[in-house]
């Protein structure tokens, strides 16, 4: 994994509660700027368990955020999509028709970026959170993949999956204190 993270300052607030979250106040975090990558292609590291993400995570000096921060960076509980309220499009995801079909090197989608500059976070791969409101032990995975369809992308939306999955299309971001 590379080892170089770029982190962008997110401004915290309330969270409403939400389908998959409860009513939270997200603090103001350090995120990477994109999905961690691996060591070649710069493309984002795929194919770990939840918690091997998480080993990962720990070893860059940081955690994997929770769902409910997640939703908080992606929409801030205001917008449908990252980037505001235009329907996703080949210049601001990667998704199941809007893109190669693979995952891309991260940043290839800057039309795609919050307003606070976090990049990638609607397509190219599906991002780990956790969740520790759940007693289930599933995992939620935020944001949608490059196989995903569009209405996955909405930053209200989760998928729920053991978190022994293992997918080319999982990959995950990292937090840590601003």
């Amino acid at each position: 994994m590379e080892r170089g993270v770029q982190w962008v300052r997110v401004p915290g607030g309330r969270l409403d509660r939400t389908d998959w979250c409860p009513e939270t106040r997200v603090p103001d975090l350090l995120w990477s700027a994109t999905p961690v990558t691996e060591e070649r292609g710069r493309r984002p590291a795929t194919g770990l368990t939840l918690q091997e993400a998480g080993i990962v995570a720990r070893q860059l000096g940081a955690r994997l955020p929770t769902a409910a921060e997640w939703e908080w960076m992606a929409g801030a509980g205001e917008r449908s999509y990252p980037w505001g309220e235009g329907e996703p499009s080949p210049g601001r995801a990667n998704l199941r028709g809007l893109g190669p079909g693979t995952t891309t090197p991260v940043g290839s989608y800057p039309a795609g970026a919050t307003p606070d500059g976090v990049l990638d976070v609607a397509g190219n791969v599906w991002e780990w959170t956790t969740a520790p409101w759940r007693r289930d032990r599933v995992a939620l995975l935020r944001g949608g993949s490059y196989n995903s369809l569009s209405l996955y992308t909405r930053c209200g939306h989760a998928n729920d999956v053991p978190p022994e999955l293992v997918s080319p299309g999982v990959g995950f971001r990292v937090v840590r204190p601003a």
